[in-house]
This record gives C-alpha cells, sequence and structure tokens, in this order.
C-alpha cells in the first residue's frame, strides 16, 4: 500500500480544486472554518488577578464534532499532515486549533502557505512547507479576546440600560461613531448662498469668470444677487480679447491593482455590487470555478491589504500587452506598487488573475452573469496596471477685457495607454482654432444662485473607504461590520446611502460619555497596530490583553453605577382614555412609544413624535374596517406598517399594506430567477418572480453558499439567531456562527 498524505484546508470547494490537482498520494479535507473556538454560552476567559494573565477556554461546538471525527479518521491513516489554512492570521489560528484538536504538536506539522488555487502554485507550497507561526496564532488569539471581552461584557450593560438586544464591538462601535458623526454634520450644516457667473463666448466656447476688478474670483467669492448683478453689467458692457493660448501635455497614470477595499468600492460603483456580494463571489472565483483546463482557482486571495505583484504575473501581463497591444503600450520597465493601506498587515498579493490566458471573452461559456462581471473587472485592472500612461493634450484659452478675465479649458486624448484596456469615459473638450490678440464676443453671460450643500451620507464602499484611511479593522471586517449594524436596526440602507436610526444615536452617545475610548478613531487603529507589533513578534499578547481587560472592566463596573437607566418608565400626567389608568412614555426596541400602566390588562399604546413624548397624530388611511365599518388607521410594527381598526380593543381587525418592492442581488436558487421581498398576512418574505412555475420561497435573503451536510443542496442565508450572526440553510435549517464558517 502506497503512502497517503493528508491536506487540511477550510472550504469544501478550495479541497474540491486541490484534490483534482494532486490526485492520488493525497487525501484533502476542509475543516469547514473554526474546529476550536470560545464556547457560545460562556465568556470562556479565565483571569487571572494576580499575574494579570487571561487564559481562553477553547472548546469544539457540537455541529463541528462530526468534522473534526472525519478528520481524525482521515489523519490516523496519513504518512504526513499539511496544515494547509489561508495564508493570514485567521487560516494560521484555524491550523493551530486542528493541531491541538489531533492532540498533535502545532509545530510538528508542516504548514502550507499558497495565494492562489493552481497547480503550480500548490505543488510549489508543498515543497517549501514551513511551521506554524505562533505570533501569527497569538495576533489573532488577541483580536479574538478582545472582541469577546467587548462583546460579552458591554453589550449586556447597553441591553440593561437602553433596551434588549444591543451589541457593542471593538470595531463595530467605532464604525456607527463615523457615521453618526457623518449624519451630526449633516443635520448641523447651514447652507451658504454663492453666486456664479456663467458664459459663453463666440464659437459656442464656456467660459469660467476667473478675476474681476482684481479680485480672485472662487466658488464662495460672490455672496449675493447685487454683486452677481454688477458682475454681469459689467462683463455686458466690456470688450473682450483672446488672452495666452496654452497647450501642455498631460499624462494620467494606472491605478494600482486590486486590494480587498477598493474591489469593494469599484465593484460599488460600476457594478453596483454591496461589499458583502463583492466578497461571496471573489470567494467562488478563489476557490476554484470551471475552467478550460479543469476545476481553478482563477483569482488569487481576495482578503488582502497588500498591492505587490509577483514577478511571474507581471511578466505574462507584460508580454500578453506586446502581443495583444504592441510594444508601444508597454512601459520600459514593469511598474511596482508598494503604497499600503494604514497598518496593512498580510504578505499577500494585490488581487489578479491567476490565468491571463482565461480571458474574458472566455471565461464567458463557463462563468455565471455576476462572477463575470467581477473576474472582468479584476483582470482588466491587473492588465491595466502594466501598461504605458495615456496622454492628453490639454488647452487653456484666456479671455481678457477691461475689468474681468475668463478661462476657458479643453483637452484631447493623444494616446491612449492603459485606456485600450479599460475604456475612456471623458469624452474629448476640443475647442476651436483661436489667435492671441483678437477680438472676440460675448454670446451669453448670466448670474445663477447656488447654495452650498451639506456632507453626503456614507455608502457602503465610501464608509470602508473611510475605515481603511482610518485603519478601522482589516479587509476581512469591512463587510461583516456593515452587515452586524444593519442586523443590529442600527442603521438603514436608504438608496445606497448608510442612515443611523435613533439608537444609533443613543448607543453613541453613551458610549461617548462612559467609553470613549471605544469609539474612538484613533484608539481602534492604534489597537491594530499593536495587533500587528504581536503578529511580528513585537509585543506580548497577553501583556496586551490585562493592559485592556482591567481598565476596561473598571468602565464596565462604573457605567453599571452611572448610566441613567433609559428603560425606567417616565409618567406624561394623562390617563389612558380605555382604562383610566397613568401613561408612561416608554422604549421599545422601534423607538419611543406612549403605554398605559395598566399593562398587561390593558394594552392601550399611542405613537409618539420627538423627545418630550408628544402624541403624534394617528395616519387615517381611505380604508374602512370590513368587520365594522370603522376608519383603519396606519400602524408601525415589527415588521414596517400595517392598518389597524381605529376601534380597537373592541374590534382587533387588521391587515397588510402593500409595500414596495425590493429585488434581491442574489438569483433564485432554484430557477435564477430575481428574487423579490413580498408581504403576507403570515408576514414578508423572499419569493421567485416566476412564481407558481417556481415556488422558492424564504424568510431570510439567500447567499450564494452551499449548505455543507450531507445530502443537502439547500443554500445558506445569514441570520440573526439569539443575538449572533448566522447562516442558516433553508432547507434543513442547520445554522453555523458566521464567524466560524469560512466558506
Amino acid at each position: 500500500m502506497g503512502s497517503l498524505d493528508l491536506i487540511i484546508v477550510e472550504s469544501p470547494a478550495k479541497a474540491r480544486t486541490i484534490k483534482n490537482f494532486l490526485g492520488k498520494g493525497y487525501e484533502v479535507i476542509a475543516s469547514k472554518g473554526h474546529i476550536r473556538d470560545l464556547p457560545k454560552s460562556r465568556f470562556g476567559i479565565t483571569v487571572d488577578e494576580e499575574t494579570h494573565t487571561l487564559e481562553p477556554k477553547y472548546s469544539v461546538a457540537k455541529e463541528n464534532a462530526a468534522t473534526l471525527k472525519e478528520i481524525k479518521e482521515k489523519a490516523k491513516k496519513a504518512d504526513t499532515i499539511y496544515i494547509a489554512t489561508d495564508e493570514d492570521r485567521e487560516g494560521e489560528a484555524i491550523g493551530w486549533h486542528i493541531a491541538h484538536a489531533l492532540k498533535k504538536d502545532p509545530q510538528e506539522l508542516p504548514r502550507i502557505v499558497f495565494h492562489e488555487i493552481t497547480k503550480s502554485a500548490i505543488q510549489n507550497a508543498l515543497k517549501n512547507a514551513r511551521k506554524i507561526d505562533m505570533d501569527m496564532v497569538n495576533a489573532q488569539q488577541t483580536r479574538r479576546l478582545l472582541d469577546r471581552i467587548v462583546g460579552y461584557k458591554l453589550s449586556p450593560l447597553l441591553s440593561s440600560k437602553i433596551q434588549k438586544g444591543l451589541s457593542g464591538g471593538r470595531v463595530q462601535s467605532s464604525a456607527l461613531k463615523l457615521i453618526v458623526d457623518r449624519e451630526r454634520e449633516i443635520k448641523a450644516f447651514k447652507p451658504v448662498e454663492y453666486w456664479s457667473i456663467d458664459t459663453i463666448f463666440k464659437k459656442d466656447i464656456d467660459a469660467t469668470l476667473v478675476t474681476h476688478k482684481g479680485q480672485k474670483i472662487q466658488k464662495l467669492t460672490i455672496e449675493n444677487k447685487t454683486s452677481a448683478d454688477a458682475i454681469v453689467s459689467s462683463v455686458k458692457a466690456d470688450s473682450f480679447t483672446i488672452g495666452k493660448i496654452e497647450t501642455k501635455q498631460r499624462k494620467v497614470s494606472p491605478q494600482p491593482p486590486f486590494m480587498t477595499s477598493t474591489l469593494q468600492q469599484t465593484a460599488s460603483s460600476k457594478l453596483g455590487f454591496s461589499p458583502k456580494k463583492t466578497m461571496m463571489i471573489a470567494q467562488t472565483l478563489y476557490e476554484g470555478v470551471q475552467t478550460p483546463n479543469g476545476t481553478s482557482g482563477v483569482i488569487t486571495y481576495m482578503r488582502t491589504d497588500s498591492l505587490n505583484l509577483a514577478k511571474e504575473a507581471v511578466m505574462a501581463a507584460r508580454d500578453l500587452i506586446g502581443s495583444r497591444y504592441g510594444e508601444k503600450y508597454l512601459p520600459k520597465s514593469f511598474r511596482v506598487y508598494t503604497k499600503k493601506a494604514k497598518g496593512a498587515q498580510e504578505a499577500h498579493e494585490a488581487i489578479r488573475p491567476t490565468m491571463l490566458d482565461f480571458t474574458p471573452e472566455l471565461a464567458k461559456s463557463f462563468l455565471k452573469t455576476d462572477e463575470l462581471k467581477l473576474y472582468k473587472l479584476i483582470y482588466e485592472r491587473f492588465v491595466a496596471t502594466q501598461m504605458e500612461d495615456a496622454r492628453f493634450e490639454q488647452q487653456s484659452i484666456t479671455f481678457s477685457g477691461s475689468e474681468s478675465e475668463f478661462r476657458a479649458t479643453g483637452r484631447k486624448l493623444v494616446f491612449d495607454g492603459f485606456y485600450a484596456v479599460l475604456g475612456n469615459e471623458d469624452k474629448d473638450k476640443l475647442l476651436p482654432t483661436l489667435h492671441e490678440g483678437d477680438s472676440t464676443e460675448i454670446q451669453s453671460v448670466k448670474a445663477s444662485q447656488h447654495f452650498t450643500e451639506p456632507p453626503s451620507r456614507y455608502s457602503e464602499a465610501s464608509l470602508i473607504k473611510k475605515m481603511e484611511a482610518e485603519g478601522v479593522g482589516r479587509p476581512s471586517t469591512y463587510a461583516p461590520t456593515i452587515a452586524t449594524l444593519t442586523n443590529r436596526d442600527y442603521l438603514k440602507i436608504e438608496k445606497k446611502q448608510l442612515v443611523p436610526t435613533d439608537i444609533a444615536f443613543t448607543v453613541t452617545e453613551i458610549l461617548e460619555k462612559h467609553f470613549a475610548n471605544i469609539v474612538d478613531i484613533n484608539f481602534t487603529a492604534n489597537m491594530e497596530e499593536k495587533l500587528d507589533e504581536v503578529s511580528e513578534g513585537k509585543v506580548d499578547w497577553q501583556k496586551l490583553l490585562s493592559d485592556f481587560y482591567f481598565p476596561f472592566m473598571k468602565q464596565i463596573e462604573e457605567g453599571k453605577a452611572n448610566i441613567t437607566s433609559l428603560k425606567v418608565a417616565k409618567p406624561l400626567g394623562r390617563n389612558c382614555p380605555k382604562c383610566g389608568s397613568e401613561l408612561l412614555l416608554r422604549s421599545g426596541r422601534f423607538g419611543e412609544f406612549i403605554a398605559c400602566s395598566g399593562f398587561p390588562k390593558c394594552k392601550y399604546t399611542e405613537q409618539v413624535e420627538g423627545e418630550d413624548g408628544v402624541v403624534k397624530e394617528e395616519e387615517i388611511s381611505d380604508q374602512k374596517c370590513e368587520k365594522c365599518g370603522k376608519d383603519m388607521i396606519v400602524k408601525n410594527g415589527r415588521n414596517g406598517k400595517f392598518l389597524a381598526c381605529s376601534g380597537y380593543p373592541e374590534c382587533k381587525n387588521t391587515k397588510s399594506i402593500a409595500h414596495e418592492s425590493k429585488t434581491s442581488e442574489i438569483p433564485c436558487p432554484e430557477c435564477d430567477g430575481k428574487l423579490v421581498w413580498k408581504q403576507s398576512r403570515r408576514g414578508a418574505f423572499w419569493g421567485c418572480e416566476n412564481y407558481p412555475k417556481c415556488k422558492f420561497i424564504s424568510k431570510f435573503e439567500p447567499t450564494t453558499l452551499k449548505c455543507k451536510e450531507e445530502g443537502c443542496d439547500g443554500v445558506l442565508a445569514q441570520r440573526t439567531y439569539r443575538n449572533k450572526e448566522v447562516y442558516e440553510c433553508i432547507k434543513c435549517k442547520k445554522r453555523t456562527p458566521v464567524d466560524e464558517y469560512k466558506a
């Protein structure tokens, strides 16, 4: 019997792809994320007050028991066990946990790493195995314990003082403050009036006023109509000649290759993909799809903040550019991109295609529609990084009068360079041929009123850009952080903008007052830098933990004593119209409301508006109750607005309101049709537009991830279950915590 080597990876898709490359002599199995982790139902950290050390108590969750059993059985038969989890801190720690679960010394199991899943990359990794990096493991342990400390100690405090079900997190709370601060800026913004002078010279040349009576004209220089009209009168009475004509060459260089944040931002602006959707599709492209040569990963690892590019990949790109576009599109030497995000940590490559011969044109026959869109974006961006600059001829013409000076600009593309791949969205703006010293006339001139605009709300993409710039979080945390804030009702997404809810302001204000360090951007970014230093062996992880834990726990105790509970009902000084008991102002998940103090015997409630508990007038619909004939009024509930009889509690008739439909970015798992958000008397759900031919429905929006249970072909939906984010199979209902599911 021949020798057998076991390779342990994280996801089943990756395992299948690697198995196809290696064939006989190798067994490849997936751990399906973390085998061991902190327990779900308790703190899971033992604190030694004397030595100031924190010891994690890891355990194997029930849902991981079968996977671990299978790994153990295969490990017994293997001559060599390779740890082949992802090449980052999380992957390093998963490998370390696997070794412990197998009762093996982690330093004795060979560790292989690769940032692309291709045959050559896997074979090269097997030849260059190393040991598990304990500094990286300790950095991940530190992050995990820090997040557990904040989550388990701060969340219950917020729930007890504000309302049930709230959560606080180290990165989450800082990101929320960014959103709340932007909303505060918008609310505090006061528009400023200003005027512009719109001028068209002879031959339809648009020109901008640059000086008037020796004063330089900028955006807010002309403050009112009186000043604007005076300038217009002066310009009309003036005569103009062609002044200086300048022609310059301007170069535009290609942008760097994608890293996680820029991929999410560009996919959002160009493709309309959410960060969550972008990462799900990128995961599939990385782990393996069908190609002309079988299943293979077609992009490199997608969680990265590096701009490095392998020399082999760069040379392959130069060969392709030379043969397809010609030598003039090749720079004399290849381009090197070294600028990194603040606090960049991982030693990966940038995101690039793994096989340049798998062109987007060829990929059309193998990839799904959205997969092809994202792959094309990555492929073309990478090729463009190694191409020549685009060159423009930029022209500037000055129109001079006795009191005013105007300027017109134009440009012409003279060499497309990297635009040959990406395309040029900016059209040429050509100016007519003019001569210095010639006289000219004004065709029209008018003054236009404007007002300054408040800063715009963050979109998912712009928030990620801000988090990256400030060093808040890391590539793997951007999309999950936004998902958590949305799922916790801290923010809503309206017209692709992130809008904080009332509870977001309440929580942020309390954190600013009592836990300033948790929401402080600099503190959070500094902690990320310290985690980097742990991974580099420069900082002791236990000291970093204890330096945070003990002061933080003092803050928690002070918060318990000093934070005024918002759950305390406030008497309003008037009586319930139903039973005569006193009415109280209470807080709930959906904001403040007025309720009878006689609850639960009397269930009378009212809506409120503003901070003073002023009763909001009931919105009377144009419908009558079919049971008693009284007016139906609009109410707010868990699933949004609904109609209720105004004769309540004598008549308890309710009915749903036709809601504006919304479409999922994820196609129907059963027929690839569009999924539409629908309302019924039993609640809201996702249903296929092809009903009744396709009868797929789901209470939660599905993802592209497949269930890993044997014999189940269902898809997973992300939802909140018992205050935790989980993936739940739509068919078999098995739940797996999101932070334990790396697939």
